[in-house]
């Protein structure tokens, strides 16, 4: 199974579902302001005459419609992920010419999530053992109707392979061309685990922040992970 047509489209309502972010990036202080959105170029067209890094901040504001646009407290960790694309950062759902807003239903699964890409992330530049980068827990609600690959035989969907996501951007770049708000699928790195991929971010909402988070690389694997308000250390008995 291949196509779309197959694929049923289910309400997806979650609270409390989770994404989990690098603490490098700050919140971007444009969206978190009251301006209304559909003034937001203009905004930057003044803001530019003083400071002419702001577009490095905001990034492409052009690849999110206007009607589709999020502002307010904690719009940054809606918006950021679709005005800051690269395809040196392609990811299972887009092939990084456009934005992707992955969550994770619950905390767990976004863990196992961000766990297996710091780990291939780590693998790649040989960085050596111990405590490496700095995460923070994004805790949010989605409202969508989204393309579903959770059920029966759409489990074995090519778009759900572990590793080859050329299967899953095709199918991301056919449903975007529809129109559809996204795809909601099952974690390969999480057992049980439940994802949603958004192409827009007004389909998640109340973004507060929660944990924030470090991971310990053993020089093979993520194998700790640290709360660093409590200083609480669990160990990974997972494998992502």
């Amino acid at each position: 199974m291949t196509g779309t047509d197959s694929l049923p489209v289910s309400p997806v309502a979650w609270t409390g579902a989770v994404r989990i972010i690098r603490s490098a990036f700050p919140p971007i202080d444009l969206f978190e302001d009251i301006a209304d959105p559909a003034d937001w170029p203009l905004l930057i067209s003044a803001e530019q005459k003083t400071n002419p890094r702001v577009m490095t901040s905001v990034g492409n504001l052009d690849l999110v419609p206007v009607e589709r646009r999020v502002g307010g407290p904690g719009a940054s960790w809606l918006m950021a992920p679709f005005t800051h694309v690269s395809p040196d950062r392609p990811s299972r759902f887009t092939d990084g010419s456009y934005g992707v807003l992955y969550v994770g239903k619950v905390f767990e699964t976004a863990l196992f999530e961000t766990i297996h890409h710091h780990a291939r992330f780590m693998a790649r530049t040989a960085e050596a053992p111990g405590w490496t980068s700095q995460f923070r827990e994004i805790v949010l609600s989605v409202s969508a109707e989204l393309h579903d690959l959770r059920g029966g035989d759409a489990a074995r969907h090519p778009a759900l392979d572990r590793e080859d996501y050329g299967a899953s951007q095709a199918l991301a770049r056919t449903l975007r061309a529809a129109g559809a708000d996204g795809v909601a699928y099952p974690s390969v790195r999480h057992s049980g685990g439940e994802c949603a991929a958004l192409f827009y971010p007004d389909l998640a909402a109340d973004p507060i922040q929660g944990r924030h988070l470090d991971y310990h690389w053993d020089g093979a694997r993520v194998d700790l992970v640290r709360e660093a308000g409590s200083g609480a250390v669990f160990r990974v008995v997972e494998l992502p």
